[in-house]
C-alpha cells in the first residue's frame, strides 16, 4: 500500500541500523523519514517540524530511560502517535508502554509487515465513512477501529501481545466485544491455524462445565457409556476462551488453577494425567477484585489469569467512534444490492445522545432494526425516549414536587406509542403476518403476541389489513 500523500515519520533511537532499516521499509510506501538519535534531538525535531510530523517510531533499549522519552513526547506533543519498537517485549514492558501513551508496540526483530501495519494503523485510522460500497468489508475486528484513546490502547496491546502464549484476562461490560478481542489475539498468534474454542461458564451447571472442559472416562458416572474428550484436549495447540469466568464454581476454579500451573489434568473418573498445550483466555464483566474480597473468586487463579489484562471501554466512553461504528454495522448487515439505511441528522443526534447500556451489541441491534424498518425517525424517537426515561429515573425529586411521576408517566406513554408504531409498521409490511413481523422485529413470536395484547393491537386486524391493502 502506498501512502496517498507524503507523510512524515520521525524515526528515533540510538541504533543507526534500526533507523536505516525503518527508512528502507517506509520510504517505498511514500512516507518521508526524519531520523533522530536521543531525547534532545527528538524533541528538537518535533519543535522545528511542528505539525509536519505525523508519527514517531521510538526505539527503546532500556525500559526506564526509554519510557521517560515516551512520557516527554506525550506531554509536549499529545496529538502525535508514538509507536514503540523494542526487544524488551515482556508483557510488563508492553503494558507499561501502552499505559504511558504508546499507540502501538512492535517487537524486535522487526518484520516488514508488522512495521507497515503499525504505521498504517497509527496514521490512517478509519474515518466516519471509511468504506465505499465497492470495498470489501473488514471483519468483526472493525468494531475496535477508531481514534478514541482507550481504543487505541486496546489496539496497541492486541498488536503487541497477540504473538505471546501468556494467559489474557479481558474485562468489560456486556456487549463490549470481549470475544472479538479474544479471537483477534488468537488470529495474531502462532496458534492461529489451531482451534479457537469457547465455553460460557454461567450458561451451564458446574458439573456439566467440568465434563465439557476436562472430559470423562467411560463409567465415570451413570450415563457415561463412552469416553468424552473435553475442550482442553479439543483445543490442543490452540486457544480456549473461558467466558464469564467470574461466575465459575469455586471447586472448578481450583481444578483450572492446576491446569494453568502444570499444563495437565485428570478427566472425570480418570487415573492418568492428560498433558495439554493450550493458551487460556478469560473474559468477564464482573469486578474480580470484589469477588476475591467476598471469597467468590480465588486470588491465586486471578493472578494466573491476569498476566495480560485488557480493559474494554463501554460505548458511552468512546462516542467519538460511534459514527464509524454505525457506518460499519450498516454495511455489515445491509442486504446486497439493497439501499443502505439512512442516518438522518435527527437519528445521528439521537445515537450520540444515548448512553448505550448494551454497548456495541445494542448498537448492532439498533442498526439491524433500522435496516428492517427503514424508518430512521422511529428509531430516533425510541432512542430519545430511552434517554429521557433514564435521565428522569436518575434525577432526584425536587422539594414540594411529587417526584418525577408525571414526567415518567408521559415517557412511558410515549415509549408505548413508539413501540406500537414499530409493531404496526412491521405488521403492515407483512400484511399482518405475525410470524413474519416477529422475524422483522427480531423478537420471538410469543413475545410479539404478548406485546400486541398489552398494547391493544390486533382487535381490528382484518380491517387494518384491508385498509393497508387498499392504500398500496
Amino acid at each position: 500500500m502506498v501512502a496517498s500523500e507524503s507523510r512524515t515519520i520521525l524515526v528515533a533511537g540510538p541504533d543507526p541500523e534500526m533507523r536505516t532499516y525503518c527508512e528502507t521499509v517506509l520510504e517505498p510506501l511514500g512516507y518521508s523519514v526524519m531520523p533522530a538519535e536521543d531525547e534532545t534531538e527528538i524533541l528538537a525535531c518535533l519543535r522545528q517540524a511542528g505539525k509536519q510530523v505525523d508519527a514517531v517510531l521510538l526505539e527503546i533499549q532500556e525500559a526506564p530511560e526509554g519510557l521517560a522519552v515516551l512520557h516527554a513526547i506525550r506531554e509536549f506533543y499529545p496529538e502525535v502517535p508514538v509507536i514503540v519498537v523494542s526487544a524488551l517485549a515482556s508483557s510488563e514492558n508492553i503494558v507499561s508502554a501502552v499505559k504511558a501513551g504508546a499507540a502501538d508496540f512492535v517487537c524486535k526483530p522487526v518484520k516488514h509487515e508488522c512495521l507497515r501495519t503499525a504505521v498504517r494503523r497509527a496514521m490512517e485510522p478509519q474515518s466516519f465513512h471509511g468504506h465505499s460500497p465497492a470495498q470489501p468489508l473488514p471483519g468483526a475486528e472493525a468494531i475496535f477501529e477508531g481514534n478514541n484513546p482507550s481504543i487505541r490502547r486496546v489496539q496497541a496491546l492486541v498488536g503487541a501481545v497477540g504473538w505471546s502464549d501468556a494467559p489474557v484476562l479481558i474485562q468489560g461490560e456486556t456487549g463490549t466485544g470481549k470475544e472479538v478481542i479474544a479471537r483477534q489475539l488468537h488470529a495474531r498468534s502462532r496458534r492461529s491455524d489451531k482451534p479457537f474454542l469457547k465455553i460460557n461458564c454461567v450458561a451451564l451447571p458446574s458439573e456439566l462445565i467440568e465434563s465439557e472442559l476436562f472430559g470423562y472416562e467411560r463409567g465415570a458416572f451413570t450415563g457415561a457409556v463412552r469416553k468424552k474428550i473435553g475442550l482442553f484436549e479439543e483445543a490442543a495447540g490452540g486457544t480456549l476462551l473461558l467466558d464469564e469466568i467470574g461466575d465459575m464454581d469455586c471447586r472448578l476454579q481450583s481444578k483450572l488453577l492446576h491446569v494453568l500451573q502444570d499444563g495437565s489434568f485428570l478427566r472425570i473418573g480418570g487415573r492418568g494425567l492428560v498433558k495439554v498445550d493450550v493458551r487460556v483466555m478469560a473474559a468477564t464483566n464482573c469486578d474480580l477484585e470484589d469477588a476475591i474480597a467476598t471469597r467468590k473468586f480465588r486470588e491465586d487463579l486471578y493472578y494466573r489469569l491476569n498476566v495480560i489484562n485488557i480493559q474494554l471501554p463501554p460505548l458511552r466512553e468512546r462516542k467519538d467512534d460511534l459514527p464509524a461504528l454505525t457506518d460499519f454495522l450498516i454495511r455489515k448487515h445491509a442486504t446486497p444490492g439493497a439501499p443502505f439505511g439512512v442516518v438522518t441528522p435527527e437519528l445521528r443526534d439521537a445515537l450520540m445522545a444515548y448512553d448505550w447500556p448494551g454497548n456495541i451489541r445494542e448498537l448492532e441491534n439498533c442498526v439491524r432494526k433500522l435496516l428492517i424498518l427503514g424508518d430512521p425517525a422511529t428509531i430516533a424517537r425510541e432512542l430519545q425516549l430511552r434517554s429521557n426515561c433514564c435521565r428522569a429515573a436518575a434525577s432526584p425529586p425536587r422539594p414540594g414536587v411529587l417526584g418525577n411521576a408525571s414526567v415518567l408517566e408521559q415517557i412511558v406513554n410515549d415509549q408505548q406509542q413508539a413501540e406500537t408504531d414499530a409493531i404496526l409498521s412491521a405488521l403492515n409490511r407483512t400484511c399482518w403476518n405475525r410470524r413474519r413481523a416477529a422475524v422483522l422485529l427480531q423478537i420471538d413470536y410469543s413475545n410479539l403476541r404478548l406485546r400486541m395484547r398489552k398494547l391493544g393491537i390486533g382487535a381490528n386486524a382484518a380491517a387494518a389489513t384491508k385498509a393497508f391493502g387498499n392504500s398500496r
